[in-house]
């Protein structure tokens, strides 16, 4: 059954908005992209987007007016909001990636990758990669053990909450690809490029 939520999907001038509104049309989500306070404020289900520079996105959010109606849809009515990438990144309360405060929902800070092999270890980390789920949520429902996301990312973030982990990818070490806190969901990979996986977490959120 096709849930009838209305998603919005925040429109910040990224890079990955269209794709992710074609991965919704898919499977004929209520989907519409908007930068319009009111409609992001009055959505069933929001979801953030982002490919980029943390600081001008966070830029761009404010002066469009878009962080105080996330804060308004989020924080006050408790609206389920996804992050993908970038926009997973924003959630946190800092980025190495500039001087720009992020949304502060979640007690995080991006950080760049570092690694002791730089022969095997790249940043960006481009590619495909599993993601262990590390608790139950309706999020990863369906999703088998072994599937794999596309990743494109120099940042990840550092979370102070372990419970706020979701999933947990390797690349040299351990990271944090997935969070959940209460409404709010975020993901490291690009679910819309991730085939059938990415689908099925596209519309277990836009289900719930």
């Amino acid at each position: 059954m096709i849930s009838s939520a209305k998603v919005v999907i925040v429109d910040h001038g990224s890079g990955n908005i269209l794709s992710v509104k074609r991965a919704l049309d898919r499977f004929s989500a209520n989907a519409a992209v908007s930068s319009d306070r009111a409609e992001i404020i009055n959505a069933d289900k929001i979801i953030l987007p982002g490919v980029g520079h943390f600081a001008r996105a966070m830029a761009e959010l404010q002066r469009l007016g878009l962080r105080e109606a996330l804060d308004e849809a989020v924080q006050v009515r408790k609206k389920p909001i996804l992050g993908i990438c970038l926009g997973m990144e924003l959630m946190a309360k800092s980025s190495e990636e500039g001087e720009a405060e992020g949304l502060g929902w979640i007690d995080a800070q991006a950080v760049r990758f570092s690694f002791a092999d730089r022969e095997r270890y790249k940043s960006p980390h481009m590619g495909w990669n599993g993601a262990l789920v590390k608790k139950r949520s309706d999020l990863m429902r369906g999703v088998d053990e072994a599937a794999e996301f596309y990743f494109a990312h120099s940042y990840y973030l550092r979370v102070t909450e372990l419970s706020d982990t979701l999933c947990e990818t390797e690349y040299e070490s351990t990271f944090t690809s997935a969070i959940e806190r209460d409404s709010i969901f975020g993901v490291q990979f690009h679910p819309e490029k991730s085939h059938d996986a990415g689908r099925r977490v596209l519309q277990n959120f836009v289900e719930m």
